[in-house]
């Protein structure tokens, strides 16, 4: 890999890690809204889901960051992030006047996998932990 790719596999890295980190953290923080906004799409086991999800957004997110385990890090991202779109986007089900917001979010998060599953197939660089 050429510097530049380099370069800009570790900028799209911590791109991507700056949105899963803080919302683990944003999840710990405030972890009853959490688990209630969970609750409140009609899963099960709404506690065990909230404490899945920062598990998986702060673990996954740091090895994406420091480039540890990149490409299972990014497939575990990815699926997260893909089911978690479909639970808590579904803007297909949403009245009117929150379908296009929700369509928004769905849309990005789906970019969102796109880049991590980019990831998961090339690598993170050489600029990676153990590298």
């Amino acid at each position: 890999m050429t510097t530049l790719q380099n370069t800009g596999a570790l900028i799209g890295r911590i791109l991507l890690a700056a949105l899963f980190i803080p919302a683990g953290i944003s999840k710990i923080v405030g972890f009853e809204g959490t688990v209630g906004y969970i609750a409140s799409v009609g899963l099960p086991l709404a506690t065990v889901a909230a404490i899945t999800a920062i598990v998986v957004e702060l673990i996954a997110g740091l090895a994406l960051l420091v480039g540890y385990r990149i490409k299972l890090a990014a497939v575990i991202l990815a699926v997260f992030t893909l089911v978690a779109t479909v639970l808590f986007h579904n803007f297909w089900a949403m009245p009117a006047d929150q379908a296009y917001m929700q369509q928004l979010m769905f849309m990005k998060n789906i970019a969102v996998v796109g880049g991590l599953l980019m990831v998961a197939a090339l690598g993170g660089g050489t600029w990676v932990l153990g590298a």
